[in-house]
């Protein structure tokens, strides 16, 4: 993400045996030859690919290679392939600046394939980009830090220089995040085509949701979109600027990504890649695996509270949906570490900021990134004080999942301690940041936390649901959140019998909204609550799956399905704004589909409970039914 090269070595190297039947034909050993007179002239998994197909057949300058001792650990990926998926043809236009632009339709992350004809030596490049600018030109500054990059920026660039005749070229080991594509090249296109294959790992769509709001059908269509985008071997927040694979984001989306696609192989790789990245001390690097090399301000980061709790946050999540232990045993020393961590970092309290009996169980010490993109707060902003009560809530919530990860993997004495810590840090919380329970704050985040997170009694609860709902109507019907607590807020206030204010909020489309970027024309999720203003003007990244969360509540609560290992759980919260609803999750234990209707004030319920289930069923009206598998009209 800085440009830099070679964190994990310089040398190249390769290691094989071919086998037919069980015999060894083939071999890497000191008989090889190689060359560096092949047709892949360049070649970057962000930067792109530079092909010469002249060079293509017969091969020249050959020569020996040096052989070394096998010294390295060599360990099998225990992952899904990565595959190309689907496929779109590009449309070629003409910009109001006169260059020549491929639109593929689809912002993803993957390739372009190339068939033309052209005379020796002919070169075209294809520049990637994910939007046109606010005049119809082309452009990749959106996602360009050229300041801080090493190599002035993320080239995303395709460069074939063609041999005589027919040139079919797509590039080998290299990815982008694009829907346009910039032509250079005096060869005649006429003929030419052009396809952009998506390129994922590969992940079955599990779930579907569908309603009488085709806005909000879309949506689900660019969260899903842009899970592909993002869920190339790992987790990444972008696959144009940084390509990261950020704790923070993967925390936050866990519970949807489960959902809509089955990422469990990619995102249990990825934690392995935590597990090796975490520091000595307990601290999580922000991401992982490294993408470059540590600054100053990187150890101090990776103290942060919502992105290190992800230790903690994605293998519970895991375990919830499936059942499979595995996953806490494989982790348990990782969440152990970054909760010790987290809870030494509130017993350095200083004594300026003790806050009574709790103080020690109060995290005001560190940086933190805080909730992190919310609409009017600043970066800067967001980490600096008083905005501390962040660590204390994550202490509080992350401790209440790990006892009982504990208690799950048979660790009693453990679970009692975390049970215990749990409850200190939430009277810590009370008396560092409430007023005997009640918050007084300006901004959402801090009442959706504390209401999710349940840090407070269930009539404060209540209290500060009737505070957001009302800071949610005077701001309009938009919201105010951020990463952290955005997830949680149509739930919290349909919860708290504020389900109008819910849907509302998912049905504005004025920013900040989730909708306002689908009235923008967005394939998928953005960064940014204003990716591309009302001017047109792009900016940051417009693929990051984070704010796509929202679909969790979509499943979970419009359409009320809850899956946690044995239990299945349907509670729906239908809607006359949205006229009908439906979703279905191909889940671990089958099929599971919930949908209502209205027909005038009347609402028809319509479940199905897979094969050697039941599933406990809570209605608006009252109703409490246990039914059996098979389909249901109610």
């Amino acid at each position: 993400m800085d440009g830099d090269r070679d964190l994990f070595g310089k040398e190249m190297a390769v290691l094989f045996q071919l086998e037919v039947n069980g015999k060894a034909v083939c071999v890497s050993d000191d008989d090889m030859e190689t060359t560096q007179c092949g047709p892949i002239r360049q070649n970057d998994l962000q930067q792109g690919e530079v092909y010469d197909a002249r060079l293509e057949g017969e091969l020249s300058g050959w020569h020996g290679v040096k052989t070394e001792p096998n010294s390295l650990p060599i360990t099998g990926m225990n992952t899904v392939p990565i595959r190309e998926q689907e496929a779109f043809a590009g449309r070629l236009l003409r910009t109001p600046g006169g260059e020549t632009v491929l639109d593929f339709g689809q912002n993803m992350a993957g390739y372009v394939e190339m068939k033309l004809t052209a005379h020796a030596g002919q070169k075209i490049k294809l520049l990637c980009g994910e939007a046109l600018d606010e005049n119809g030109n082309f452009t990749q500054e959106n996602f360009q830090d050229r300041n801080r990059h090493k190599e002035g920026g993320t080239a995303q660039l395709l460069e074939l220089v063609c041999k005589e005749g027919e040139n079919h070229y797509k590039p080998s080991f290299t990815i982008m995040g694009f829907r346009y594509a910039k032509v250079e090249t005096d060869i005649d296109l006429t003929e030419a085509e052009f396809t952009a294959h998506a390129v994922y790992s590969e992940m079955p769509v599990t779930g579907s949701f569908s309603c009488g709001n085709a806005d909000v059908n879309q949506l689900v269509q660019n969260s899903v979109w842009s899970q592909k985008g993002n869920f190339c071997d790992i987790p990444t927040d972008c696959p144009t600027r940084e390509r990261a694979g950020w704790t923070g984001d993967m925390g936050v989306f866990i519970e949807t990504g489960l959902t809509l696609m089955d990422c469990y192989p990619v995102v249990e790789k990825w934690l392995a890649e935590c597990r090796l990245n975490q520091y000595p001390d307990g601290r999580m690097a922000n991401i992982a695996p490294p993408t470059s090399r540590p600054g100053y301000m990187t150890p101090m980061l990776c103290m942060s509270a919502g992105w290190g709790d992800a230790a903690i946050l994605v293998p519970y999540a895991l375990y919830k949906r499936t059942g499979d232990r595995k996953v806490l045993t494989d982790n348990y020393e990782m969440m152990q570490k970054w909760y010790a961590f987290l809870l030494g970092r509130a017993q350095q309290t200083t004594e300026e900021q003790q806050t009574g009996a709790y103080a020690k169980y109060t995290v005001l010490n560190g940086l933190d990134y805080g909730e992190w993109c919310e609409p009017g707060i600043t970066p800067m902003q967001a980490m600096m004080n008083p905005r501390k009560s962040v660590g204390t809530a994550y202490l509080a919530y992350s401790g209440r999942l790990l006892a009982e990860i504990a208690q799950a993997l048979g660790k009693a004495e453990d679970a009692a301690q975390y049970r215990d810590t749990v409850e200190k840090a939430v009277k810590a919380y009370r008396a560092a940041f409430t007023d005997n329970g009640k918050i007084t704050s300006d901004r959402q985040c801090e009442y959706v936390r504390a209401i999710a997170f349940a840090l407070l009694g269930e009539e404060e609860s209540q209290a500060a649901a009737d505070t957001l709902n009302r800071m949610v109507a005077e701001n309009g019907y938009h919201l105010n959140t951020g990463f952290l607590s955005t997830p949680f807020l149509c739930e919290v206030l349909a919860k708290y019998g504020y389900a109008d204010t819910a849907y509302k909020l998912l049905l504005q489309d004025t920013a900040p909204s989730w909708l306002y970027e689908v009235k923008q024309g967005a394939t998928t999720v953005w960064e940014t609550w204003t990716g591309i203003d009302e001017n047109g003007h792009p900016s940051e990244s417009l693929n990051h799956y984070s704010y796509g969360a929202i679909c969790g509540w979509l499943f979970g609560g419009v359409c009320g399905i809850h899956l946690a290992g044995e239990t299945l759980t349907i509670a729906p919260t239908p809607n006359p704004a949205l006229g009908w609803a439906k979703a279905v999750y191909d889940s671990p234990v089958g099929r599971i589909e919930s949908g209502w209707q209205y027909a005038g004030d009347a609402v028809t319920y319509t479940i199905t409970v897979p094969c050697n289930r039941t599933a406990e069923v809570t209605l608006p009206d009252g109703r409490s039914l246990t039914l059996q598998p098979g389909t249901h009209t109610l």
